[in-house]
């Protein structure tokens, strides 16, 4: 995978920052069907559309095979000082073999942030028993936000409800000290 995201801004430090110091974001897609073409995937488009509205410079989706996400990932988040400052995946995080999302992103969290997975499961327990199925996991990385999502629509819908109300926030402190 070639690393073509936008760099970090290490200024970001406020929702109103200026086109300099727009924030960046990369939304990834572990789907082996997506990438073959056998379907399309619109889970990844949700989210860069709801990134792009918070204010976040963010490329199409990045589709790959669920066996290439360990790859994609390391390649998004080295070196840490060129990753995003959101990195969202969506699908792999369930129980199957190919499943493989979680296992690709925990590696690189150096702080967990168990209270944004609870509250992702809390609020898809309000439609869905199996929501507490997902492996969601979220934490920084280096200066970058990362959160695995299901593959689902309803799941990406429950990981915005959560996010937009504290996504700028957690930039922020995750900034905090780097410039």
């Amino acid at each position: 995978m070639t690393n073509s995201h936008v760099p970090c801004s290490s200024s970001s430090t406020s929702a109103t920052n200026t086109d300099a110091q727009k924030r960046s974001a990369i939304v990834v897609v572990a789907s082996t069907r997506a990438a073959t073409g056998e379907y399309e995937d619109k889970t990844g488009t949700v989210l860069v559309n709801f990134l792009r509205s918070e204010g976040f410079s963010t490329p199409a989706p990045v589709v790959v095979a669920d066996a290439d996400i360990a790859d994609t990932v390391a390649g998004i988040l080295t070196p840490a000082d060129d990753a995003p400052d959101v990195l969202l995946t969506t699908g792999g995080t369930g129980i199957t073999p190919d499943d493989l999302t979680v296992e690709a992103v925990a590696p690189h969290i150096t702080k967990e942030m168990p209270g944004v997975s609870y509250a992702f499961w809390a609020r898809g327990l309000e439609s869905t028993p199996t929501a507490i199925l997902s492996r969601c996991v979220a934490g920084i990385a280096g200066s970058t936000f990362v959160m695995t999502l299901p593959g689902s629509s309803g799941a990406v819908k429950d990981g915005i409800a959560v996010l937009s109300p504290i996504v700028h926030h957690i930039v922020d402190l995750a900034h905090r000290g780097n410039g």
